[in-house]
């Protein structure tokens, strides 16, 4: 017999989950099977989870397939008509070990194992120590969301918001930090709704500072995407005050122009983005920031789009995660009149080269300057604002060095 074949598509959140499933899937004696864990965020997603499902079959002809996460939760039937498929498991079932337990005796008898996402209302119960590198390891201390932008089918996939407990999350903290791990990387679907469903309603800055001071020998914690206009005071303090939380965010900004930032139905208008940066960087004066943006939005104008270039500069943006809109059936956004598809195109296209012009500035900037990095590989580390260095001498994986930045190329620092 083999072991198992996992394939994963989309987040870390979902790297995250597939490294669970394979614990889980060992301990319960899986053998035989492959699994593909997908993404739903786009069209897209969803095609290449197909393409990867009929790949993989050909590959593996005799095993077990079983398609789990995103795309599964929210369009069950569309896998479990394909001919490759052998079983169907929602988000919430793909992280209890009873499923895998039990899995192979159900098929034939349960092809499709999809329960209602909205009715879930605790977070998965496994938790994993030293996903990521052997330098960094990520804990994910929230899922799901509440809110319902009209572009997105995630929350359908997710379901609402939930919180793992600030102790829960402490402790394995301190176990990776045992473990040897020198940066932890906090990660959710909606990071900045922590604790809303816990009692006393406390904040994702309350978890920051609770870490900070119960985990003193942790050297580096970071944070992964946020919502700029839900960061609460906390928050704001320990970038302020905690060198040891790490000068790099993610926001998910979609936008930069407020008609289309409504049609959305974000939470923000363009000047709270431009506000929270200017704010941010006047508390830690080394902060970078990383944005999702979406190119060809229904309805978007040439004037809306450059609303969203002029963004880039006005926030003095770093690293964009540029995504060409697409229709997700289900959505109220999928009703609304398209852009032409060769016009997205070609805006992603244009932001992305800003995104590249605004990557080589940030680089630029660093030449002369000292940076405490994080070694992933003998010869490639990370700094504080997560830029890659790479290192002519070798050094040791998993270490903190100090390095003098010699020079850059398009994509990295050079020490």
């Amino acid at each position: 017999m083999t072991a198992p074949v996992f394939s994963n598509h989309g987040c870390r959140l979902n790297a995250y989950e597939t490294k669970a499933m394979e614990e889980l899937a060992a301990q319960n004696g899986v053998e035989n099977a492959v699994v593909v864990n997908t993404c739903a965020v786009t069209a897209e997603a969803v095609r290449k989870a197909r393409q990867d499902i009929r790949k993989l079959r050909r590959a593996h002809p005799d095993a077990k397939l079983i398609v789990t996460g995103c795309a599964a939760q929210t369009e069950p039937a569309t896998f479990a008509q394909m001919d490759e498929v052998d079983v169907v498991i929602g988000n919430t079932e793909k992280m209890q070990a009873s499923t895998w337990a039990g899995l192979f005796g159900n098929f034939g008898t349960e092809p499709v194992q999809v329960d209602d996402i909205m009715s879930v209302t605790e977070t998965a119960g496994h938790l994993i120590d030293g996903f990521g590198t052997r330098s960094r390891a990520y804990v994910q201390v929230q899922n799901g969301c509440d809110h319902r932008c009209t572009f997105c089918i995630i929350p359908y996939g997710r379901g609402n918001s939930r919180s793992v407990p600030a102790g829960v999350v402490v402790d394995q903290i301190k176990r990776l930090v045992g473990r040897g791990f020198n940066e932890v990387v906090l990660t959710g679907v909606d990071l900045t709704s922590w604790g809303a469903d816990l009692p006393g309603k406390p904040q994702l800055g309350d978890l920051v500072m609770r870490i900070l001071k119960l985990v003193p020998d942790l050297p580096r914690l970071r944070i992964s995407s946020i919502d700029s206009i839900e960061v609460d005071p906390a928050l704001m303090q320990a970038i302020a005050t905690e060198p040891r939380l790490m000068p790099h965010l993610h926001l998910s900004l979609q936008h930069g122009d407020d008609l289309i930032l409504k049609r959305m139905k974000r939470r923000h208008l363009r000047d709270d983005a431009i506000r929270f940066a200017q704010e941010a960087r006047a508390l830690r004066h080394d902060m970078t920031f990383g944005a999702d943006i979406i190119a060809g939005f229904p309805t978007e104008t040439d004037a809306m789009f450059e609303n969203s270039m002029k963004l880039v500069e006005e926030c003095d943006l770093t690293w964009l995660h540029v995504f060409p809109y697409s229709p997700r059936p289900g959505t109220p956004a999928a009703r609304m009149p398209q852009v032409d598809g060769a016009m997205i195109k070609a805006r992603a296209a244009r932001l992305r080269s800003q995104g590249r012009a605004q990557v080589t500035k940030h680089l630029a900037a660093q030449v002369d300057k000292r940076h405490q990095v994080l070694m992933e590989s003998p010869t490639m580390g990370r700094t504080e604002q997560f830029t890659e260095v790479t290192f002519e001498t070798p050094q040791t994986e998993g270490e903190i060095v100090t390095a003098q930045i010699l020079g850059h190329d398009q994509d990295r620092l050079s020490a």
